[in-house]
């Protein structure tokens, strides 16, 4: 299996980050995990609020944990409220449902997670997926024809 390598984490972050400044946004956070939802690396661009990082942290932890991307769970949010309060709580309130939270796949396996927070959900969750592809892998965002 292919490892999400602190080397692969890192330009991962790299080409997230400046895919959003290519797209003008408001400064971002971004927190890539590893499969065991243990952090490989975090990065906050200069201006970026204090409360990013739990943020971006809390979609890619919920990715995760629940095995697909946030935009799934944002959705699910939308249609079951209860079902996403009592993951909510099961998690201790570490899952965030907004879009921007996306696993990292290899070989069909899911090896990692990336969370962004700065901007909207779907601009966080366009620089995820820019910065999925870029270090080499596939992205899962839960949605089928939002996946890359």
């Amino acid at each position: 299996m292919t490892a999400l390598t602190l080397a692969k984490a890192e330009s991962l972050a790299v080409a997230a980050l400046a895919e959003g400044r290519r797209l003008g946004l408001a400064p971002l956070t971004i927190v890539v995990l590893d499969a065991g939802g243990h952090v490989v690396t975090a990065k906050r661009e200069d201006g970026a609020g204090i409360l990013r990082y739990e943020i971006a942290y809390g979609k890619a932890w919920g990715a995760l944990g629940m095995g697909f991307g946030t935009r799934e769970l944002a959705q699910r949010a939308a249609t079951s409220p209860a079902f996403v309060a009592a993951i909510s709580a099961a998690s201790g309130g570490r899952i965030v449902p907004s879009p921007g939270g996306v696993l990292v796949r290899a070989n069909g396996a899911t090896i990692g997670a990336v969370g962004i927070s700065g901007d909207t959900g779907p601009q966080d969750e366009a620089c995820a997926l820019a910065g999925i592809a870029a270090a080499g892998f596939d992205a899962a965002t839960g949605v089928p024809e939002a996946s890359a």
